[in-house]
């Protein structure tokens, strides 16, 4: 039994890969047929009144609810979150340089599948990384013959980016709700250089925690649901042929 200290994450404990001991990797079978989730979260202001790590909160959420109510034949896996990756705006934090996030993605999913995983999910909360986490999904399934697939939250209704978003207000509730503190004040369109397209830009009235504890699980099962329908999917694909090695083209 773990000893009380705070976990590394919000995460379901009979897929999280931390919490797995050594034996029950050994005892795996049909590693090929598992699904492994690396989180992608970015850490920002995004003008919501929430502390920077508003995306690493919703996500791992939806990862979680996702993993609890899974069908039993989804064998699923789950590493800790990767936090360094790229923010190019002044509302961004801990962020690196494309390089240097590339080379972090593919050492993660390197070691995954040196445990001997082959299925593996980029599940990306941040606006900015998208097309990082699609590059280095691209990378890895030419460099490494991995079966590599891409979903991000944006996706499933909680897209962080302002002029992307219409409903970007229940984006707020759910942090609201997943915190249980009300958000600090909220940045205005005017506020932001930009039109309300950079990432800080605001607007609209936050709800109270009692009517966002009313309102967030809704939102968090409707997202979970679609999460969980497309793992189930990328779990149901064949493992590539020829160990994902790519046929040379012929003249």
């Amino acid at each position: 039994m773990r000893s009380k200290i705070p976990p590394l994450c919000v995460a379901d404990e009979a897929t999280f890969w931390p919490w797995q001991r050594w034996p029950q990797f050994a005892t795996r079978p049909e590693r090929a047929a598992h699904v492994v989730v690396v989180p992608i979260v970015g850490m920002a202001d995004w003008g919501l009144g929430h502390p920077l790590d508003a995306e690493e909160t919703v996500l791992m959420r939806v990862l979680k609810e996702a993993a609890a109510k899974r069908a039993d034949r989804l064998q699923l896996l789950v590493v800790p979150p990767v936090r360094f990756v790229l923010g190019p705006e002044e509302g961004c934090a801990f962020a690196v340089d494309p390089p240097i996030a590339h080379a972090c993605i593919e050492e993660v999913v390197t070691s995954v599948a040196a445990a001997g995983f082959r299925k593996i999910v980029l599940f990306n909360s941040s606006p900015w990384n998208e097309e990082l986490c699609d590059v280095a999904a691209r990378d890895l399934r030419i460099d490494r013959g991995l079966q590599m697939f891409c979903i991000h939250l944006a996706a499933l209704g909680f897209d962080f980016l302002p002029g992307r978003n219409p409903n970007r207000w229940e984006l707020q509730t759910v942090i609201t709700a997943l915190l249980g503190a009300a958000p600090e004040r909220i940045e205005t369109a005017e506020d932001v250089a930009g039109g309300g397209k950079r990432s800080r830009a605001g607007g609209g009235k936050p709800a109270t925690v009692t009517a966002a504890t009313a309102a967030a699980p809704g939102l968090l099962e409707t997202a979970a649901k679609r999460l969980g329908g497309l793992l189930q999917e990328i779990h149901a694909r064949e493992p590539l042929p020829d160990e994902g090695r790519i046929p040379e083209a012929t003249p």
